[in-house]
């Protein structure tokens, strides 16, 4: 089995100051999904944490008001750590569990000597079990309570979330609708307890209305929809606590998908001295119709930056020149028929397809001779489109579609893949086989029999041309060096996130281009061998 991807530390946006919204003494958007290390790789859906949850409390003997207690306390002492200075805590509890979890918060913050204020959605008198003990423990001290009634929130100096938890399966309606949307407005910064009120745990889909939180403070395992979808303008900064289980409570309990840590490194092996460039392969990337030329050099230069030993370039002859004058180490060759394309054939190892394509004649005529070929293949942009109209399978390519792609990939609206990207990752998979790389904020990874992988790191600075030209280089670069294609595109994924964050730490995210990136990959790259 291919070792974990894990990369070099994180850059500055990644580290945060408490009770702030500066990383590293700048400005810094918290609604951006973040992790903070170390975060476990395993991930579950729901229903996962919740035989979790079962488990240490039936077969482990853990009794569930400790679970609680211990998840209160946790909260409460992270919201202290990163916001000292909060006097005023309003906690904002549902009637569930998630709400005890709130009423041991307040609890915790009235005894030392804060001034803490619960808001109940629904009636507390119906709340049961743990729940209804941790509510009567914190008015026991005298804490205030109050019933939501569609009033403006009072003031506070912090909002701690607990209103509704991993259970959530409709959309948010009527006045629990009203009251997220009330803490949405409110000046306070927001804490989620184990996930932000609103979003599915399984999908990272937003079930009609959601809280942003500033940070999520989740249990027991990660959800796997906190890392993808909707979930990066919710959740703010990710941390875990496991609430002191034991580690057998996992054992009967397979993960759903896998989290791609920045400590993960493949197996880069290092290069001998009597090395020359036929040992690291040879990319072949086609594509670059009249006036897209720049989508295919940036595809092929981050194919170089990556390790490849040799890039050639098929493209329309009026670009070829331009592109070896930039940068004469891509090969660059003017093909405007697909019989000028059987030389660049005969000596590649892998094929990169799609960049600067096109869905003329001249892109129609290339792709259907490149699907003859028996070669290693990285599909992207236009060649995605293509093979949408005329869908086929094979077991050996990497497919890179966006959900606007991915959604004609798969006969259906980019808000119906956005709604459960693992489920539309997986389906792409199965229909048209090989790795699937679901590009947008939660890159997930399937394929190859193996569980789902999700990259959590990358920024909104991402958000700008050539972005997907620059990752499907270097999937096709580390494939040229012998990675599989699973472990070529986890990979690749990652170190096309890190760049970018390394980039945007740097000279901010608007205005990052991908070009910018290139350089860093190379930096990035040799700290894996």
């Amino acid at each position: 089995m291919d070792s974990p991807v894990r990369l070099p530390a994180p850059p500055a946006p990644y580290r945060s100051i408490p009770g702030s919204g500066k990383v590293e003494g700048r400005t810094y958007p918290e609604v951006i999904a973040m992790t903070e290390d170390p975060l476990p790789d395993r991930l579950y859906r729901a229903a996962d944490v919740r035989e979790l949850d079962r488990t240490a409390i039936e077969d482990l003997d853990i009794p569930g008001y400790v679970l609680m207690r211990r998840a209160g306390r946790a909260v409460f002492e992270w919201a202290r750590a990163r916001w000292p200075r909060a006097c005023k805590w309003l906690v904002v509890a549902g009637p569930g569990n998630n709400g005890g979890d709130g009423y041991v918060v307040a609890r915790l913050a009235r005894q030392a000597g804060l001034t803490p204020q619960v808001v109940q959605a629904g009636d507390p008198e119906r709340m049961r079990g743990d729940a209804a003990r941790a509510r009567a423990d914190y008015l026991a001290l005298g804490g205030a309570e109050a019933r939501w009634d569609a009033a403006p929130l009072p003031e506070a100096d912090l909002v701690v979330d607990a209103l509704l938890g991993t259970g959530l399966e409709r959309p948010v309606t009527g006045a629990f609708r009203t009251l997220v949307e009330a803490v949405n407005a409110h000046p306070a910064p927001v804490l989620a307890v184990d996930i932000p009120s609103g979003l599915d745990a399984d999908t990272g889909a937003v079930l009609g209305a959601a809280v942003r939180a500033r940070g999520t403070l989740t249990f027991i395992g990660l959800k796997q929809g906190l890392f993808t979808g909707a979930a990066p303008e919710h959740t703010g900064l990710v941390r875990f606590d496991d609430l002191g289980v034991p580690p057998e409570t996992f054992d009967a309990v397979a993960p759903a998908a896998r989290l791609l840590r920045r400590d993960d490194r493949p197996r880069l092996a290092p290069r001998p001295r009597t090395a020359h460039k036929g040992y690291f392969g040879h990319v072949l990337v086609v594509g670059g119709d009249m006036g897209f030329a720049g989508a295919a050099r940036l595809a092929a230069e981050a194919a170089l930056r990556v390790g490849a030993g040799l890039v050639s370039l098929a493209t329309r002859e009026a670009h070829a020149p331009a592109v070896a004058a930039a940068r004469p180490e891509i090969m660059a060759r003017g093909v405007e028929h697909a019989e000028g394309l059987e030389a660049l054939l005969e000596r590649a190892t892998v094929l990169a397809v799609g960049p600067g394509f096109g869905r003329g004649p001249w892109g129609r005529a290339l792709f259907r001779r490149l699907l003859e070929v028996d070669l290693p293949m990285v599909l992207d942009a236009d060649g995605l489109n293509l093979l949408a109209e005329a869908p086929r399978g094979r077991g050996d390519w990497v497919l890179t579609p966006h959900p606007g792609e991915a959604a004609r990939l798969l006969g259906v609206s980019a808000a119906q893949v956005q709604a459960d990207r693992f489920a539309a990752a997986d389906e792409l998979a199965a229909r048209y086989g090989g790795v699937v790389v679901l590009k947008g904020a939660g890159t997930v990874i399937t394929g190859d029999g193996r569980v789902p992988a999700v990259c959590a790191a990358g920024n909104p600075g991402m958000a700008s041309g050539g972005m997907g030209d620059v990752l499907t280089g270097l999937i096709a670069g580390l494939l040229a060096q012998g990675l599989a294609p699973r472990q070529a595109a986890e990979f690749a994924v990652c170190l096309h996130a890190a760049a970018a964050d390394e980039a945007a730490a740097e000279g901010g995210e608007r205005g990052l281009l991908a070009s910018d990136l290139i350089a860093r990959v190379r930096t990035l790259v040799n700290a894996c061998d």
